[in-house]
């Protein structure tokens, strides 16, 4: 299982300083992600300047964006890099993508699949000169001529990652991705019960086993107070939202969504920290020393993972 770092809130003056700490540290992929700053720019400042670690976006918002603008951005990080970048992708949820970023929302698992195959129709183009003819339901891209058209990456395609929890939108990264990046609103048994058959659909949809697919899994983690307060109002935070709902109705705590949402709406955000109980802490956070909180994670995801990130949450 390889362990990344990933900079949930960085700070564009010191995530070079980030990123060559992680390599210090061994740490096996360094990836950001969109919050305040933008990921692309953040690579961008450390590709080139780090060795070893692979990098990330984890995630970069699709719908904000187009397919041929994504596709530049990746595959110049993809040449800087030296061909260790990997485009993590996601949808959002539809206030932020219509109310914060202005753009339109509809159908997001069939618009996400749509925007991948775009991205690839792109790269191919510019890999083998072939004529750019992709004509979609939401997205269009007919011309390329060779004043745009920066050629084959020597390093070829960027790997593309999905974050997704319903489960469309997984079958969808099991079709068209390369990896799946697990929400950290994740328990044990939603990814055994619900993310891997998904995946696993999406996959024999392309004709490919689910044993081929990377998949970095949930890392809530707390292994002292500060840290367990930090993920309850994590754990708060992403069980007010609608969309994420179903992972509690699984384990029949969909009351506790009526209350969340009920307090985010007044901002009330003790109250919802305090709303999570130690049972729904630890359903979906691995809480204990560093080395007992090694032997869950590996009991838990072991033979489901292939990597693991551990979140930097910068408030300052």
């Amino acid at each position: 299982m390889k362990v990344d770092r990933l900079e949930i809130a960085h700070d564009p003056l010191t995530v070079l300083d980030a990123a060559r700490a992680a390599e210090a540290a061994g740490c096996d992929g360094f990836w950001v992600a969109e919050t305040r700053h933008d990921p692309f720019l953040a690579l961008a400042r450390v590709a080139g300047q780090v060795d070893r670690v692979e990098l990330g976006t984890a995630i970069a918002v699709a719908f904000a964006r187009n397919p041929m603008s994504t596709a530049v951005q990746a595959n110049d990080l993809q040449l800087l890099s030296g061909g260790r970048f990997n485009l993590g992708l996601g949808s959002q949820v539809e206030p932020h993508v219509t109310k914060r970023f202005g753009m339109p929302w509809s159908r997001p698992a069939v618009r996400m699949r749509e925007f991948v195959l775009a991205l690839r129709a792109i790269w191919h183009s510019w890999e083998t000169g072939d004529r750019l003819r992709f004509r979609g339901e939401f997205y269009t891209h007919t011309l390329m001529t060779p004043f745009f058209d920066p050629g084959p990456n020597p390093h070829g395609q960027p790997k593309v990652w999905l974050a997704g929890v319903g489960e469309l939108m997984t079958e969808v990264a099991g079709e068209v991705a390369d990896g799946f990046l697990c929400h950290n609103f994740t328990t044990e048994r939603y990814l055994r019960e619900v993310t891997l058959p998904a995946l696993a659909r999406g996959r024999a949809k392309a004709g490919k086993p689910l044993a081929g697919m990377e998949i970095s899994g949930p890392s809530l983690v707390a292994c002292d107070e500060e840290g367990i307060a930090e993920v309850r109002r994590q754990v708060a935070f992403y069980g007010s939202t609608p969309a994420y709902r179903k992972v509690l109705d699984l384990h029949g705590w969909g009351e506790l969504h009526d209350e969340l949402h009920r307090l985010s709406r007044r901002q009330l955000w003790d109250d919802m920290a305090a709303a999570v109980t130690d049972e729904v802490l630890h359903a979906f956070a691995v809480v204990g020393t560093p080395e007992t909180v090694r032997v869950e994670v590996a009991r838990r995801y072991g033979d489901v993972i292939t990597r693991i990130a551990a979140p930097v949450v910068r408030t300052g």
